[in-house]
């Protein structure tokens, strides 16, 4: 007898950091960490399925920073989500992980290199950090994927279901839904 797959316990909501339409075939949500190596691997593979499967995918990111694991993950994540209130979310999050191994081994000062790339005005994030929305949200994306059986990262949904492997295993997935409809 097979278990069942754990379900995505939070639906993806016009909330979410989402790219691609609302109505792609499919959906992928990633439970991420901007720290964890395996993350920073996996992001490449992800751009890939982006650009190959266009319009037929829609990418969620969530925010699971293992700050046990990763100290920095919580401040990455928090940078991350202030970008997002400057409508800058996508390209502080690409900025995060195409520089991991850079912005890790110069840890905050590394992250504060990162705002400079991204074109963010350093003192409007830094007010922007101070609001407790910022933690609120980091919170709940952790929260939701705790209930929806994250245990480390990448973590990966599809149509909310948890799809364990790597990237192939992603993308064979994903042709096997796109090719159905």
């Amino acid at each position: 007898m097979h278990a069942r797959t754990p379900e995505l316990a939070i639906p993806v909501s016009a909330d979410d950091h989402a790219q691609g339409s609302r109505s792609a075939t499919v959906t992928l949500v990633e439970y991420g960490d901007y720290q964890c190596p395996a993350c920073g691997m996996a992001y490449p593979g992800i751009k890939r399925l982006q650009r190959g499967f266009g319009k037929s995918l829609r990418f969620v990111f969530r925010n699971f920073p293992l700050t046990e694991a990763h100290p920095l993950a919580r401040p990455a994540a928090e940078l991350a989500e202030a970008a997002s209130l400057l409508h800058q979310f996508w390209p502080m999050h690409d900025w995060l992980y195409e520089n991991q191994d850079a912005w890790t081994a110069y840890g905050t000062e590394g992250l504060e290199a990162g705002l400079r790339q991204v074109g963010l005005d350093e003192s409007e994030v830094a007010q922007i950090l101070r609001r407790p929305g910022i933690d609120a949200r980091i919170r709940a994306d952790f929260m939701g994927g705790v209930r929806s059986g994250v245990n480390g990262t990448p973590c990966f949904f599809l149509d909310g279901y948890r799809v364990d492997g790597g990237v192939a295993d992603l993308e064979y997935a994903i042709a096997e839904r796109t090719n159905e409809s």
